[in-house]
């Protein structure tokens, strides 16, 4: 009898955990940021940045010269300045690069993030199961090529993985608004 109770405890324990992995956007989140993807005008600011962690990177990120919080897995980035902003077929970004480069960094260490301006290509919007949206483009820097993949949900929260030619992937996490609202 004893097993009897722990086992439908457990089972019934399980199934309320399972149920509430459920998205609880509201259709107001869900339209507004429907009209945020297909209006192709947001600003995404990243809190946190996540390096590849490499035997490299894990021995300079775990050096005193990271602020406290801070790992090789996770960079806290409030405070500073970062964005990538999409208006239309123009992408503009300037992101802090934390990871290795393999090869091709120009002269003088003038590239040291990640800064693109100019046209999208094969800019490509998909639906998730989360009610949000994937977006996939390419877009070029001064001397690199990324590959951008943009998660977008519900409660304006966002998560980017960039993947250059040159360069480490690296993801961002951040929010997105409104490329209106943001102050010029």
């Amino acid at each position: 009898m004893k097993h009897l109770v722990l086992l439908l405890s457990f089972i019934s324990t399980f199934l309320l955990s399972c149920s509430s992995t459920k998205s609880t956007a509201t259709p107001e989140e869900i339209a507004a940021l429907k009209a945020l993807v297909e209006s192709k005008s947001f600003y995404i600011e990243s809190d946190w940045a996540y390096p590849q962690v490499t035997a490299a990177m894990q021995q300079v990120l775990n050096s005193p010269l990271m602020r406290p919080g801070n790992s090789a897995s996770g960079i806290n980035l409030i405070g500073n300045q970062n964005f990538l902003k999409i208006k239309g077929d123009s992408v503009v970004s300037f992101l802090p690069y934390y990871g290795e480069r393999r090869m091709g960094a120009a002269y003088g260490g003038t590239d040291n993030g990640i800064e693109f301006k100019g046209l999208v290509e094969d800019y490509e919007v998909k639906p998730n199961k989360h009610n949000g949206y994937n977006i996939q483009f390419d877009a070029k820097s001064n001397n690199e090529n990324f590959s951008v993949s943009i998660n977008l949900f519900p409660n304006l929260k966002s998560s980017m993985t960039l993947n250059g030619n040159t360069r480490t992937t690296i993801q961002y996490s951040g929010s997105v608004r409104a490329e209106k609202d943001v102050d010029k």
